[in-house]
């Protein structure tokens, strides 16, 4: 398949919108419907970086859910999320985690939104889930200009 006809195959949704967060949650997180694909990346870019990104607090590094339903109870995906917090020296990175869809998987992921900043500082960031046609793969994260990709 060459490069344009992937392009036109790909999906893309904003998962989470630009946004500047401080002691709170990101007011945008949209699902993905993963029907008709066989991997679906997300990917974190992360602008000005304060203190820590993640959940309560940045205790717990950003990960990916999944449900049966658009708007049911969303649980974590098994090896879907990052290795740490993204924190205050990770301004500008970006982070990947690949989720492999030919594995059992609900039909709707998100990216679990993360409760940044502590009150005092702030986190700016956004997600962006691309999907891939079942004949189209990512590489590896040295490749996409990830800082670090995980794949579950």
């Amino acid at each position: 398949m060459d490069l344009r006809a992937m392009l036109k195959a790909m999906k893309f949704t904003n998962a989470l919108y630009p946004e500047l967060k401080d002691a709170g949650a990101f007011t945008t997180n949209n699902y993905v419907d993963t029907l008709g694909l066989s991997g679906l990346l997300f990917v974190m870019q992360m602008g000005a970086i304060d203190i820590g990104f993640g959940s309560t607090l940045a205790t717990t590094p950003p990960l990916i859910e999944e449900c049966d339903t658009t708007d049911g109870s969303y649980t974590a995906v098994s090896s879907a999320a990052l290795s740490a917090c993204p924190g205050a020296s990770d301004d500008g990175k970006m982070y990947g985690v690949f989720v492999d869809l030919a594995k059992s998987h609900k039909r709707y992921m998100r990216i679990q939104a993360p409760t940044a900043g502590d009150g005092t500082a702030g986190v700016a960031a956004s997600s962006v889930a691309i999907g891939f046609p079942s004949d189209q793969m990512p590489h590896n994260a040295a490749g996409m200009g990830l800082a670090e990709l995980i794949e579950a």
